[in-house]
């Protein structure tokens, strides 16, 4: 597994370290800190904004699978149970992952100061949200439980043809420009970057979107990029 460790101070099995610890308070309080776990997509999506803006921050690690993230010491923190959420140096609570892009990205050039330009942009990331994120990131999700129930198992027909008319929509549009808004990579792009790029892990051809593979490779090839996993 790697991360991008020079812009971040890694503190894993949180719940075992208790987070206010005095022997860490005066160094973290500095920079902003991200609770996360390391095989979510979501969470990748704030790895990379950070990785992109060169942005250090402290990393704490709260595994999905071992429901870390429903423990009373994680549900005061947000009570939605749910990963990724940013600690801004103030101690304020800031979860969703793209409420989070939206937040790093104000003032910078991942963010359009142009009204349509910003609001194609959020288009973009409602659209990741609704019809690509409960269909892709959720089958690419289920391969890492032991076994899926019944009602999971009626489910993946639909969530497999929602993910192809997703992957579908995404090929046309980057078919006739290189970015998804105004001509340049923004938060939209990063947004569906992260469950596209191994959307293959849940079971999608993306030899099938060869304009998606083309984007795919245009964002991987941007300065700091880093990736979600890799072998040391």
């Amino acid at each position: 597994m790697w991360i991008n460790k020079r812009a971040l101070n890694i503190v894993a099995n949180p719940q075992y370290n208790d987070i206010g610890k005095d022997a860490r308070k005066d160094k973290e309080k500095l920079m902003i800190t991200l609770l996360d776990d390391p095989i979510s997509g979501n969470g990748y999506k704030v790895r990379l904004m950070l990785a992109f803006l060169n942005q250090p921050y402290t990393y704490k690690i709260f595994s999905v699978l071992k429901s870390e993230t429903r423990t009373p010491e994680f549900l005061k923190i947000n009570p939605n149970g749910r990963i990724p959420v940013l600690l801004l140096e103030d101690g304020t609570v800031l979860p969703e992952s793209n409420a989070i892009l939206h937040y790093l990205a104000a003032g910078t050039a991942f963010l359009p100061a142009d009204r349509l330009h910003h609001a194609q942009v959020l288009s973009w990331m409602f659209f990741e949200q609704y019809s690509h994120e409960p269909n892709i990131a959720t089958l690419r999700f289920w391969t890492h439980l032991p076994e899926l129930d019944a009602v999971q198992q009626a489910q993946i027909p639909g969530k497999r043809a929602g993910g192809e008319a997703a992957l579908k929509l995404m090929d046309a549009h980057l078919a006739k420009h290189d970015w998804l808004v105004a001509g340049m990579p923004t938060i939209a792009d990063i947004a569906l970057y992260a469950y596209t790029h191994v959307a293959d892990e849940g079971g999608f051809d993306l030899t099938q979107y060869p304009a998606v593979q083309a984007w795919i490779s245009r964002i991987e090839g941007l300065p700091g990029y880093v990736p979600l996993a890799a072998h040391d």
